[in-house]
């Protein structure tokens, strides 16, 4: 019988990275949940199990990348291998103009939205060679396409993601290693919430939700080993 796929997920203690790790247990995959909340992540872990999966809790901050590799090795200890990696933690900011930003802000939006992922996708990456592994990285529409409201740093982070996804591509491809730089627009998450002017539930109700974001996500991960997914934009029809 076939080890079952591994998929680490960080950012998998709410919103997107949490749908995600639930309809990929429910597709029979083993889950990783990496983030900065333990008592979030143990959440998750419960629904992926109440689905008939399995669910291994690392709490993490990416950012660290002692912490991160200590992650990968207990990871592969547990289970031997990882198959992909969903990059879905995210940072902003209420005051994200140049009129009102601090530094401090900005240098922490750029750790997570950018650091973080470079971090964990260079702590898996040896194990991803060995088994062609997949790399969705969640990035949004304002890494796509320029969104005035979206901020200084928040714009700039998720702007480098997809050159991050496009060398991960030309350099890994002999590997077998795929990426994907997806760019959600409006997801109704908790993440709304770091906005300078909070939507409504009216206009969360127009949204996609997190389960469109997973679904999305299978689809990549789904997809054959000859298949690259360079780069995928899904939005809300209300989306502007």
């Amino acid at each position: 019988m076939a080890a079952k796929r591994v998929l680490w997920v960080t950012g998998g203690g709410s919103g997107m990275g949490a749908a995600v790790a639930v309809r990929a247990a429910r597709e029979g995959w083993t889950i990783a949940l990496s983030g900065r909340r333990p008592d979030r992540l143990e959440q998750v872990a419960t629904a992926v199990r109440d689905v008939g999966g399995t669910a291994q809790v690392l709490p993490l901050d990416a950012t660290d990348a002692h912490a991160t590799a200590s992650a990968r090795d207990a990871l592969v200890a547990e289970h031997g291998r990882i198959d992909a990696l969903v990059l879905a933690a995210g940072l902003n900011h209420p005051q994200r103009r140049w009129d009102d930003q601090t530094l401090v802000d900005f240098r922490a939006i750029v750790d997570t939205n950018l650091t973080a992922v470079v971090t964990v996708v260079d702590a898996a990456l040896p194990v991803l060679r060995e088994s062609g592994g997949v790399v969705v990285v969640v990035s949004s529409y304002a890494g796509w396409s320029f969104q005035p409201g979206a901020g200084v740093a928040y714009s700039a982070s998720k702007t480098a993601l997809g050159s991050v996804v496009r060398t991960l591509n030309q350099q890994e491809a002999p590997h077998g290693v795929r990426a994907t730089h997806l760019c959600p627009g409006d997801v109704a998450t908790d993440f709304l919430d770091q906005r300078p002017v909070v939507p409504d539930a009216a206009a969360r109700e127009v949204m996609l939700t997190p389960e469109d974001i997973a679904s999305t996500v299978s689809f990549v991960l789904g997809a054959p080993p000859h298949m690259r997914i360079d780069e995928l934009v899904v939005s809300p029809v209300a989306q502007r």
